[in-house]
């Protein structure tokens, strides 16, 4: 049986950039893959996004007894969804994956996931997984439990919508937040409200306020935010640590380390996110 880390709480990143995968010699330290985060839980496996950094988090698991996970959806851009016909555990007779997400237009997860997520162009044909998927359909604001954890959820400003996650046990709480755009006059009130005294919230800091607001090539209304508006929504939360998440893909190493160096001059807690980097909360 897999060893029960009954008292972890443990984050990792498998995937961080943003939009398309970014391989090569200038994303090595930060990593090319696309979102994927895991959170071990009070003994628990929970999995946020399919991007193709879950390819990598699949090749973990390969030496693992039969897996029971949690894996829950953000929405369904490719960038989210690319690594899900790779994730080697669906295709294993004896694992279980509980799938959570909001169906767009209201419809139903298990028919979204299998028409939608895994369609027609996926490499692997429905018919293989071989494990037993359990869906559950979310409704943005919901509140659910897994037994001694809470799982908020709320609704993020992103181009045909995305729901964000704040996971808490036992007095830790991390909030998944990506992918979103921050208003003009204020910070999100569901942002604030899922981030409230987090100790990590993980934000969808895509561009600088420079890109952001480019006058060759404006990003204003393509759903994502800043690594200024997330030190302003971390501040204002209360939050105790800031992971800048889904990096524009065209930047290098180097400019994300530019970045760093001015994230953290704002805010002590702030730090940005890198593929394998494992944040241990308890």
């Amino acid at each position: 049986m897999e060893t029960n880390h009954s008292s972890e709480f443990v984050v990792q990143f498998w995937g961080v950039r943003g939009s398309v995968p970014a391989p090569g010699k200038e994303t090595v330290r930060y990593g090319g893959n696309t979102s994927c985060v895991e959170m071990r839980v009070g003994g628990k496996r929970l999995i946020f996004d399919g991007g193709t950094g879950l390819r990598m988090l699949s090749k973990s698991l390969q030496q693992l007894p039969p897996i029971d996970a949690y894996w829950f959806f953000t929405h369904y851009h490719w960038d989210h969804i690319q690594g899900v016909p790779f994730f080697s555990p669906a295709f294993a007779q004896g694992n279980t994956l509980h799938i959570y997400g909001a169906a767009p237009e209201g419809g139903k997860m298990e028919k979204h996931f299998c028409d939608r997520v895994l369609h027609l162009n996926s490499p692997v044909p429905v018919k293989e997984i071989q494990a037993d998927l359990k869906f559950n359909d979310l409704v943005c604001g919901d509140t659910m439990t897994l037994d001694d954890i809470t799982i908020e959820t709320g609704h993020l400003n992103h181009p045909n919508g995305a729901m964000g996650y704040r996971v808490t046990w036992e007095g830790r709480s991390v909030f998944y937040c990506t992918d979103t755009e921050h208003f003009p006059d204020r910070v999100d009130e569901n942002v604030l409200h899922l981030g409230r005294d987090a100790d990590v919230i993980i934000y969808d800091a895509m561009y600088t306020d420079e890109e952001y607001h480019s006058p060759k090539s404006p990003k204003v209304g393509w759903g994502h935010s800043t690594w200024q508006e997330g030190v302003r929504a971390a501040k204002e939360a209360g939050a105790k640590q800031l992971a800048i998440f889904h990096h524009e893909p065209n930047h290098t190493d180097d400019f994300l380390d530019q970045v760093e160096i001015e994230v953290q001059d704002s805010f002590a807690g702030g730090f940005l996110a890198r593929e394998g980097m494992i944040l241990r909360l308890a």
